[in-house]
């Protein structure tokens, strides 16, 4: 199996559009705006493009992941139910029906080139368990190193609302840092990011490279505006944040311009480039940070929320004045400053016992309980940062 380089180190070499063919490992993430067609199902010859400009890369060293939309949209157009509300159910049966029609595609498009995709499945339960994350991790590096081609999509069939990535640019995100990617591509249907929204503003101005995500840009992000797709600038804003944080390259561009791909990585001006900021997470603290749920949450004193915020430090039962919820240790929970949700992490003890040692010294710990495993109620190898007082991250 191929060694990969220290990613940290590589990305930082990355300061702008010319550096972009040191990208070695990307991940495509394709809506359903320009896959599917709302009267003939999928559109091949969009697949067949992609796949003849992926080749290309993938001659040069590239190695590449696609997370695809389209199984849902698929079965909906084999089942006559296109443009009406669906259950549950009904998008669970659509994706069952249109996901091997949209692998056919898929395999087909990339046999003509002598390639072999893989399809990988998943839901957000997938990745919030460490074991089955890491899973996820070796089995694509194990495809990498034969050259197979990944092709993911979330598990629609099985999945609900409490394990659902909400869009696949989240998960395009979440694929991206799995596989320890460099790039994130999102292709979509416009020119990339705009300061305003370009069909209601004719001098809108597309931005080039950002180099980090401020409150404006973020603002700046519209709504959906395809049929099909669930995911608007707003969720790419958000793939982004997680993606680059993670020391994670993203770009949008526009996926109908033939050998955008290509002029991405040959450092054109195409799109709109996001770069990485100093903030970046390890996998552990982005596996905390994004895709685990919260299930309870302790509220801490200004004295231990100035150690957190400031200091680095593990949390103390000292600092805790309140315990909210009903958790086991191990399990994920916030923790509430003066202005909300100020950091996540991994407990140390269960909530029982922590009603029991809150506002006591770590030295009184196994006096209270009869035992003491950790002087800390979250040890700061667990604990993530959040944006203070917004608990940002919460979304994922």
């Amino acid at each position: 199996m191929r060694l990969r380089e220290n990613r940290g180190t590589r990305i930082r070499l990355i300061q702008d559009r010319s550096d972009l063919h040191k990208v070695r490992r990307m991940v495509v993430k394709i809506g359903s705006s320009l896959l599917a067609d709302p009267e003939g199902g999928i559109r091949q010859e969009v697949i067949d493009a992609l796949a003849d400009e992926l080749q290309q890369l993938m001659q040069r060293g590239m190695e590449v992941a696609v997370v695809t939309s389209g199984a849902v949209a698929l079965g909906c157009v084999r089942l006559g139910w296109s443009g009406r509300p669906l259950t549950v159910h009904e998008k669970q049966a659509a994706a069952a029906i249109g996901q091997p029609k949209l692998m056919r595609a898929y395999g087909n498009a990339f046999a003509r080139h002598g390639r072999i995709v893989a399809q990988m499945l998943l839901t957000k339960d997938d990745l919030r368990h460490r074991r089955r994350y890491l899973n996820a991790s070796n089995t694509s590096e194990t495809l990498f190193s034969a050259g197979v081609i990944p092709i993911v999509n979330e598990n629609d069939t099985v999945v609900v609302e409490e394990i659902k990535f909400g869009d696949n640019d989240s998960l395009g995100a979440l694929v991206s840092l799995v596989i320890d990617a460099d790039l994130l591509v999102m292709l979509t249907d416009v020119d990339g990011m705009f300061d305003k929204h370009p069909a209601e503003h004719a001098d809108a101005q597309c931005f080039d490279v950002v180099p980090h995500l401020t409150a404006d840009i973020i603002r700046a992000a519209g709504g959906s505006g395809s049929s099909f797709g669930t995911g608007g600038m707003a969720s790419k804003m958000n793939a982004v944040r997680i993606s680059t944080r993670g020391g994670v390259l993203a770009a949008i561009v526009n996926g109908q311009q033939p050998g955008v791909l290509t002029a991405l990585l040959n450092g054109e001006q195409v799109g709109t480039l996001f770069l990485c900021g100093s903030d970046r997470r390890s996998k552990r603290q982005h596996w905390i940070a994004d895709l685990l749920r919260p299930v309870g949450r302790l509220i801490v004193d200004q004295g231990a929320e100035q150690a957190l915020l400031q200091r680095g430090s593990s949390l103390l039962p000292v600092g805790v004045t309140a315990v909210e919820g009903v958790f086991d240790k191990g399990e994920c929970i916030d923790i509430v400053g003066s202005h909300g949700v100020i950091a996540r992490g991994l407990s140390n003890y269960s909530a029982e016992d922590l009603r029991k040692i809150r506002g006591h010294s770590s030295h009184d710990i196994e006096r209270i309980l009869g035992y003491k495993d950790f002087s800390s109620v979250i040890h700061r190898d667990n604990l993530v940062l959040l944006h203070q007082g917004t608990g940002e991250e919460h979304d994922a």
